[in-house]
């Protein structure tokens, strides 16, 4: 069965907000311990503010490091959940059921398996790339 990655994307929130969005917690439990003793969630985190954030590049050679996001945007990756499901179709239904849906966004990402991640480095390199 197929690994989807459920990216959380939403607006930094101000003091109200927060409060706001911590209201839903047990909405969020529920649904968290419903996905478990499914055995789909696989995985969940949430992640701290995005000025806690260490952007990480290497140009020449060099390391650089910048403290905050590297995008210029004012919504900011805030957390994630791995699920185990048959299909996309599934993946986007949890996805719709979640709360952050309703004021941010959730992107669905398929995960390589290991075999697929393999196989399209050697397409890449066989293309020259």
């Amino acid at each position: 069965m197929p690994n989807y990655m459920l990216l959380f994307y939403a607006d930094e929130a101000d003091a109200a907000e927060t409060a706001r969005r911590n209201a839903e917690r047990p909405e969020w439990m529920e649904r968290a311990e419903e996905l478990s003793a499914r055995g789909v969630l696989l995985a969940n985190g949430r992640l701290h503010a995005s000025e806690a954030a260490t952007t990480v590049r290497v140009v020449d050679g060099e390391t650089e490091l910048t403290d905050g996001p590297f995008a210029v945007t004012k919504e900011i990756l805030g957390g994630y959940w791995l699920v185990e499901v048959p299909d996309l179709d599934e993946a986007v239904k949890i996805a719709a059921s979640l709360p952050l849906a309703r004021y941010g966004k959730v992107e669905v990402r398929p995960q390589m398996t290991l075999e697929e991640a393999i196989r399209a480095s050697e397409e890449a390199v066989a293309a020259g790339g």
